[in-house]
């Protein structure tokens, strides 16, 4: 069998099929999702400062479209998208000082990085609808 017949049939790096799917492999990609959609998010956010520097008519289109129930899904999920990036951002900053690389520590991390995000989504917008009474 030539060289080239092997090289052929072995993959050229891992691949996530090869790996089994651990939580702060999952959590390390939804990062990286997160990270992309706070991109498309403020993109969102520079469309409603743009209204507000423009006329009354723009915004009024613009607070309609945030105002409706798919405007404040995106911006449910840009919410959570935010304070879950931050947190994964936190949970690195952890690692970075050499604390909390421990398997069952590095678990922990994960699992509160999402269960914190849920959580302060959850708050974020009841005190915004307690105090815009929205």
């Amino acid at each position: 069998m030539s060289n080239i017949d092997l090289k052929a049939k072995r993959p050229l790096s891992p691949h996530l099929q090869i790996y089994k799917p651990i939580f702060t492999m999952m959590m390390s990609i939804v990062h990286r999702i997160t990270g992309v959609a706070l991109y498309l998010g403020t993109v969102l956010v520079v469309l409603w400062l743009l209204a507000l520097a423009g006329n009354p008519k723009s915004y009024d289109a613009v607070q309609w479209f945030f105002g409706s129930w798919i405007g404040r899904i995106i911006l449910l999920g840009y919410t959570w998208a935010l304070l879950h990036h931050m947190l994964g951002g936190l949970r690195h900053f952890i690692w970075d000082f050499g604390h909390g690389l421990e398997k069952g520590s590095r678990d922990w991390l994960a699992k509160a990085t999402l269960v914190g995000s849920i959580a302060l989504t959850i708050v974020v917008w009841v005190i915004a609808y307690a105090v815009r009474g929205l």
